[in-house]
């Protein structure tokens, strides 16, 4: 039988019960307030019970699942306070996709699938140049051409220019 997966504890614990986890949920509030950690403990649980988890990690802050922590002072009073029983550090297994395909799974996709938005903030383009991208997607899209890499891109962009 698949335990209740404990998230979070103050007067009450707060447990997640596996069979209705399948839920839409949203996690929001305010820089500071825990909304990384509560990802990253629902994620560590999910992976421990077998659930596979993907999450989208644009700044990197979860990345550290795949390693268990290290004993910390504060780690161990907040585990003290909290009260967790037979708590212990573990990594989760982890897959990176690599857009670039370089430092990880490579994302298999079109540049037309990610769309200009996606492209340039990826690619860190200040707002003339995601003009100037949205524009090339529009005569592409008008054109009925398909971008499939790189290549396209700057062919369309060496046309248009």
């Amino acid at each position: 039988m698949t335990q209740n997966l404990l998230v979070g504890k103050g007067e009450k614990e707060l447990f997640i019960l596996p069979k209705m986890a399948n839920r839409h949920g949203l996690i929001a509030g305010a820089t500071g307030t825990g909304k990384t950690v509560t990802l990253q403990v629902l994620a560590e649980n999910f992976s421990r019970i077998g659930v596979p988890v993907f999450l989208s990690d644009v700044k990197g802050d979860l990345s550290g699942i795949s390693k268990p922590e290290k004993e910390h002072p504060k780690i161990t009073e907040r585990i003290n306070t909290i009260g967790i029983p037979d708590f212990s550090f573990s990594g989760s297994p982890v897959t990176f996709w690599d857009v670039f395909g370089n430092q990880g799974h490579p994302v298999r996709t079109t540049i037309s699938e990610m769309g200009p938005l996606l492209l340039s903030r990826l690619l860190n383009l200040n707002d003339t140049q995601t003009g100037v991208l949205t524009l090339i997607f529009r005569i592409a899209d008008d054109d009925g051409l398909l971008l499939l890499d790189i290549k396209d891109l700057r062919s369309i962009l060496q046309y248009e220019g």
